[in-house]
C-alpha cells in the first residue's frame, strides 16, 4: 500500500530571514516526523519531503500561513516506503546553483517569473509539431547528463552538462541553434528551467518558455506521451514512471 506522501515544491521569493526560518522549519519537520530536504536562500525555498499524508499536509498548512508561501502548490506522488533517510534543512547561497547573480526570479513581482507553458499546452504543441503561431517547437533539457540518460522528451536538446552551473556557458556555445524556434526548457520539477528560461530571454532569445512544474507536473497532468524512459529523482526511489510510480533502474515498477 502506498501510504507515504512525497511532495516537492519551490518558490523564488526574497527570504532575508532565511537563517531564522531554517530553525522554525526544522523544528516543525522534526515535530511531524518528516524526512527529506529543505533548502533556503535569500532567493527562496526548495523542498522535498515525505511522511504519512496527515503529517505532510500539516506541515504545508503551517508553511502556507506565511504570506510568502500562501500560494505554494507542491507536486505530489506516493510510495510504499519512506524514500529519505533523514531530515535536513539548510541555508545556501542559491536554492539551485547557477552562478549567475543577475538571474533573480521573484514570484512576488508580476514580471519576476519566466514565461511558462502548462503541461497540456506543451503536449498539444508536441502533438502538432508547432506552437500556436506555427513556429517550430524544441524542448531543452536543463538537467545533468546522468539524469537525462534515464529519460527525456523525444528529440530533446541535451547539452551534456554535469552540473547546472555549466548551463550558462553551454547556452553561449549553442544559442544560435535556438534562434527562430519556440524553446521550452524543462527539468524535474521546474526550478532549473525557471532560471534557464530567464537567462535565455536575457541573452536575446525571444520565444522561450519554461515547462510549468517540470516533468513531474507533465506526468501528473498528461498521459506522458512524447516522453520516453523514466524521470530521475534525488531520493531512494531513484526513478519515476509516467504514472508517478517508482521504478528500479531496469525499469521494473516497484
Amino acid at each position: 500500500m502506498n501510504s507515504i506522501l512525497n511532495i516537492s515544491s519551490y518558490k523564488f521569493v526574497p527570504l532575508p530571514d532565511a537563517a531564522a526560518l531554517r530553525e522554525q522549519l526544522h523544528a516543525w519537520a522534526l515535530e511531524l516526523e518528516l524526512k527529506g530536504t529543505i533548502l533556503l536562500a535569500g532567493e527562496g525555498i526548495n523542498l522535498f519531503l515525505a511522511a504519512p499524508e496527515a503529517a505532510v499536509r500539516a506541515f504545508v498548512d503551517r508553511l502556507q500561513q506565511d504570506p510568502r508561501f500562501t500560494d505554494l502548490a507542491p507536486k505530489e506522488s506516493w510510495s510504499a516506503s519512506q524514500p529519505f533517510k533523514k531530515m535536513l534543512v539548510k541555508v545556501k547561497n542559491e536554492i539551485i546553483r547557477m552562478d549567475c547573480p543577475t538571474i533573480q526570479p521573484d514570484f512576488s513581482r508580476p514580471d519576476g517569473r519566466a514565461p511558462s507553458v502548462s503541461a497540456a499546452t506543451l503536449k498539444r504543441w508536441l502533438d502538432q509539431g508547432v506552437d500556436d503561431e506555427g513556429r517550430p517547437v524544441v524542448t531543452l533539457d536543463t538537467r545533468n547528463a546522468f539524469e537525462v540518460d534515464h529519460g527525456t522528451f523525444d528529440d530533446a536538446i541535451d547539452w551534456r552538462i554535469d552540473k547546472f552551473s555549466q548551463f550558462p556557458p553551454a547556452l553561449q556555445a549553442h544559442k544560435a541553434e535556438l534562434q527562430d524556434k519556440t524553446v521550452v526548457s524543462f527539468c524535474t520539477g521546474g526550478i532549473r528551467c525557471e532560471k534557464a528560461a530567464i537567462l535565455m530571454r536575457e541573452q536575446g532569445l525571444e520565444h522561450v518558455y519554461q515547462l510549468e512544474g517540470g516533468i513531474l507536473k507533465y506526468f501528473e497532468e498528461t498521459d506522458g506521451s512524447h516522453y520516453h524512459g523514466s524521470c530521475f529523482v534525488f531520493d531512494e526511489r531513484r526513478t519515476l514512471e509516467a504514472d508517478l510510480s517508482a521504478s528500479d533502474l531496469a525499469g521494473a515498477k516497484i
